[in-house]
C-alpha cells in the first residue's frame, strides 16, 4: 500500500492481541493433522514478534507489551510439533537497507534522495545477529524459512551478495546441524550444506515431482493460504473450501512433497471462526486417512486413473478419488498385483475383478487399458470428502 512510516506507526502504537493463546492454536493445528510449524519471526515491515536485543520495533513494546514467540514455540513444541522460524531478509523499517523497487516508498523522491547514502553492511549485521538470536535463544529449532531474494527483477534487486547469504546459511548450520533450510536466500537447492534444503513453491499447485538444481528429487512444499491473502483480511472472502484443500493436499504428496497451509490470526490474536470450520474439517479427513498421507509419497512407476492419485507407503497404495466413477474404476498395471482391497475411512472391501485370462494364459485386458484391474464401487459415494482405497500389494 505504500505507506510511510509516519502512516504505519499506529498498527505498532495500538498492538495488543489480548486473547492470545498459543495452547489454542497448538491444540486447533494438531488436531487438523499438522505436525510442524513454521512462525513469521519478523515480516518485510521489520516488526520482530520477539524480544530481539537489537531493536526498539518489537512486540514487547507495544500495548501488550509481551514477547509472542516464546510462548508460541513453548506451546507447539510441548504439544509435539516440530518448530521452524520465517524470517524477512527485507526491512523496510531498518534505518540502513536501501530503497529498491519494492520498497513502500519507492516512488517518494524527497525519501529515496534522503536515503541514498544507506549502508547495507549495517543492514547485514542485524540481519545476522538478529538469525543468531533466533537459533540461539529459543531451543531447537527445526526450519530456517528465509524470505526473499529478487536479483535482477528490478531497481535495487536483492540477492545473495545483500543478504551475506553463504556467510548467513553457514552460521545457521554451526548453530543448529540438523535444520532444514529453504530456498529464499538465492543459493539454489541441492544435497550439499552450502545450498537450501527445501524448494517452496507460493500458491501453485506444481504439475509434476521438483527437482533440484542438479535433476535429482527435491526436498519441497507448496506454501498455501485459506483465503486470498498471507495476513487477517476482514473483507477478503477468496475462502478456498476444505475439500479443495484437501485435493491439493493429497495432489502434493502424490508428487512428493509436503504442503505448509497458513492461517492469519486476527489482530485480537485468535484463529477467525472461518478458520477454525475449514481446519475442522481438515481435521475430520485426516483422522480416517492419514496414514494414506503422513509417512507416504508417490507411487512414481504408476499412472492412476483420470481425477484421481496415487500415495505409496510401503506395500500399501493409496487411491484417492477426486471424482466419483460410475460403478467401476480401471487401475491400468495392478491387474495380478493386490491382495485385498477396502476403503480406508471404515476398512469395508472393495470388491475387485482380475482381467480374464485367454488361452494362451495371458491377460485379456480391459479395452483401451492395459494389464488392468477392476475395482467395483458401490453407487452412492461415501460421506467423506475425497474416498480413498487401501490396496495392499502381493
Amino acid at each position: 500500500e505504500r505507506l510511510t512510516d509516519e502512516q504505519y506507526q499506529p498498527y505498532f502504537d495500538y498492538f495488543d492481541p489480548d486473547l492470545y493463546d498459543p495452547e489454542a492454536w497448538a491444540e486447533t493445528a494438531w488436531n487438523a493433522g499438522m505436525r510442524y510449524v513454521v512462525v513469521t519471526t519478523k515480516h518485510h515491515d521489520g516488526f520482530c514478534l520477539w524480544d530481539s536485543r537489537l531493536t526498539d520495533y518489537k512486540a514487547t513494546n507495544t500495548p501488550y507489551g509481551k514477547d509472542l514467540l516464546r510462548p508460541l514455540v513453548d506451546a507447539f513444541r510441548t504439544r509435539g510439533f516440530k518448530i521452524g522460524f520465517y524470517h524477512s531478509l527485507i526491512d523496510w523499517h531498518h534505518p540502513q537497507f536501501p530503497v529498491d523497487f519494492l520498497h513502500p516508498q519507492r516512488d517518494d523522491e524527497e525519501f529515496k534522495a534522503a536515503a541514498a547514502d544507506r549502508d547495507i553492511t549495517q543492514y547485514q549485521e542485524y540481519l545476522h545477529g538478529q538469525v543468531r538470536e533466533l537459533l540461539t535463544d529459543f531451543g531447537r529449532i527445526d526450519i530456517m524459512w528465509f524470505d526473499f531474494s529478487y536479483p535482477g527483477r528490478g531497481w535495487g534487486a536483492k540477492g545473495r551478495d545483500d543478504w551475506r547469504a553463504e556467510e548467513l546459511l553457514a552460521m545457521v548450520r554451526e548453530l543448529q546441524p540438523w535444520i532444514i533450510v529453504n530456498n529464499r536466500a538465492d543459493l539454489g537447492t541441492g544435497p550439499g550444506p552450502e545450498t537450501g534444503d527445501l524448494t517452496t513453491p507460493e500458491q501453485v499447485q506444481p504439475t509434476e515431482p521438483i527437482l533440484d538444481d542438479e535433476g535429482n528429487p527435491a526436498l519441497w512444499e507448496a506454501c498455501q493460504t485459506l483465503d486470498g491473502s498471507w495476513g487477517y483480511d476482514r473483507d477478503n472472502l477468496d475462502w478456498k473450501a476444505p475439500d479443495l484443500l484437501l485435493r491439493m493436499l493429497v495432489d502434493n504428496v502424490s508428487k512428493g512433497g509436503n504442503m505448509l497451509l497458513n492461517v492469519g490470526p486476527n489482530a485480537r490474536g485468535e484463529f477467525e471462526p472461518r478458520a477454525i470450520e475449514t481446519l475442522g474439517a481438515i481435521g475430520a479427513w485426516m483422522r480416517l486417512h492419514e496414514r494414506a498421507i503422513r509417512g507416504a509419497g508417490p507411487a512414481a512407476e504408476l499412472t492412476p486413473p483420470p481425477d484421481c492419485r496415487y500415495t505409496r507407503r510401503g506395500d500399501r497404495l493409496y487411491l484417492h478419488l477426486f471424482a466419483w466413477p460410475m460403478r467401476h474404476v480401471h487401475l491400468p498395471g495392478l491387474a495380478g498385483k493386490v491382495a485385498y482391497a477396502r476403503f480406508l475411512h471404515d476398512a469395508s472391501e472393495v470388491r475387485r475383478k482380475e482381467p480374464e485370462s485367454s488361452a494362451g494364459g495371458h491377460h485379456t485386458a480391459t479395452p483401451g487399458i492395459a494389464n488392468a484391474l477392476t475395482l467395483e464401487l458401490p453407487v452412492q459415494q461415501p460421506d467423506v470428502a475425497i474416498p480413498v482405497i487401501e490396496l495392499f500389494l502381493k
